[in-house]
């Protein structure tokens, strides 16, 4: 294998899919980049066995050929390589790569191609398909961001561990809970044609999907069995998908609300932060008080001092005096960008609702 390419445009692969590598494996290949060169393409890839992320780099072939090699070490040599020069790489003789840019030179260990798990391959399908979908990238980023900080990290309730993606009568709805707050947002999607499907897609396949998700340009789901290819042009993520049965999340949702307000969401966000610095390790929650036109948040903290805002809402019920996590609430406040947001409720004991226009719902536990 010999290889041309740039630092930069290295580098800005290297960090692509160095996140998939693993590091807590015992199989010492995980670690490791697999870097393949053919047909005039520089693919590099990584995997944990959980998802895989492979990218195309800009650069030439000179020589077709594949190897691995140690991500970190991969990717500390090429960060520190001098600046606008061009870096050579070639395989010399059996598990080594030589790395060269400017003046600087690396011999560098790696492992055989064949050693590196293969990963899942998807047909090639063309038009409309029941196993394709196609999503706006901007789109698809907005919804990630009102759901994703809602999903749960607890390892025993492993089907929670993700966001689920439910393909409906040309709709996409994403649902995310931990068990204590439950986000939802509905979009219309023209490209999903036929699709009906629900499938739970991990953590980390998420995280790394947002990471790449970009304001232009479409996204491409490929479904297959229990795993699912994305494709974001030069960049593919393959993941395995959660298997389980996801919980009945609309038995959540209040069927009626009793009283319903409308707030500013920038004025309750900041009120709820400024009021959320005197919660500590063992009084955490935020008192609300509500009565006509008006919203106090308090908190008082023994040994630690108190805390009040008021912020004008547009509020026509009785009183209210309800507690809840702050930390919750900045979650989804943080995310919304609608300039207000409609807060309903129908007493202490219950779930409170957050909706943002039409699409939107998020339900707090008191």
């Amino acid at each position: 294998m010999k290889i041309k390419t740039t630092k930069d445009d290295l580098l800005k692969g290297i960090q692509v899919v160095q996140n998939a590598v693993s590091s807590k494996s015992t199989l010492p290949i995980l670690s490791h980049i697999l870097i393949e060169a053919k047909k005039q393409e520089i693919k590099l890839t990584t995997t944990d066995l959980e998802i895989g992320v492979t990218i195309i780099v800009k650069g030439d072939v000179l020589e077709e050929g594949a190897i691995t090699v140690p991500a970190r070490k991969f990717s500390e040599i090429i960060k520190e390589l001098p600046p606008q020069n061009e870096v050579n790489i070639t395989i010399k003789k059996g598990q080594s790569i030589n790395i060269e840019c400017g003046k600087s030179f690396f011999r560098l260990m790696g492992l055989l191609k064949e050693d590196f798990p293969q990963l899942p391959e998807f047909p090639i399908i063309s038009g409309k398909s029941a196993d394709l979908v196609k999503i706006p990238q901007k789109l698809l980023n907005e919804m990630i961001k009102l759901t994703s900080f809602a999903m749960s990290h607890d390892e025993t309730r492993y089907v929670l561990n993700g966001i689920l993606f439910s393909f409906k009568d040309k709709t996409l709805k994403l649902v995310a809970t931990d068990g204590r707050r439950l986000a939802i947002v509905e979009k219309e999607i023209q490209e999903i044609g036929n699709t009906k499907k629900d499938v739970i897609v991990p953590m980390k396949t998420i995280q790394e999907l947002h990471r790449n998700l970009t304001e232009e340009g479409e996204i491409i789901f490929y479904f297959k069995e229990n795993q699912l290819q994305i494709n974001l042009g030069q960049i593919t993520i393959m993941s395995r998908l959660i298997e389980g049965e996801y919980p009945n999340y609309e038995q959540v949702i209040p069927k009626k609300i009793k009283d319903e307000l409308k707030i500013n969401t920038q004025e309750f966000l900041q009120a709820t932060r400024r009021a959320s610095i005197l919660t500590n390790q063992d009084s955490q929650s935020i008192k609300i008080n509500i009565t006509k036109d008006r919203m106090i948040i308090t908190k008082n903290t023994p040994d630690l001092g108190e805390a009040r805002e008021e912020v004008d809402v547009d509020y026509k019920g009785g009183e209210l005096a309800i507690g809840f996590n702050p930390a919750f609430l900045i979650d989804v406040l943080k995310n919304i960008i609608d300039e207000n947001v409609k807060f309903g409720f129908t007493d202490p004991e219950k779930p409170a609702v957050i909706k943002s226009g039409e699409d939107y719902t998020y339900i707090i536990l008191p």
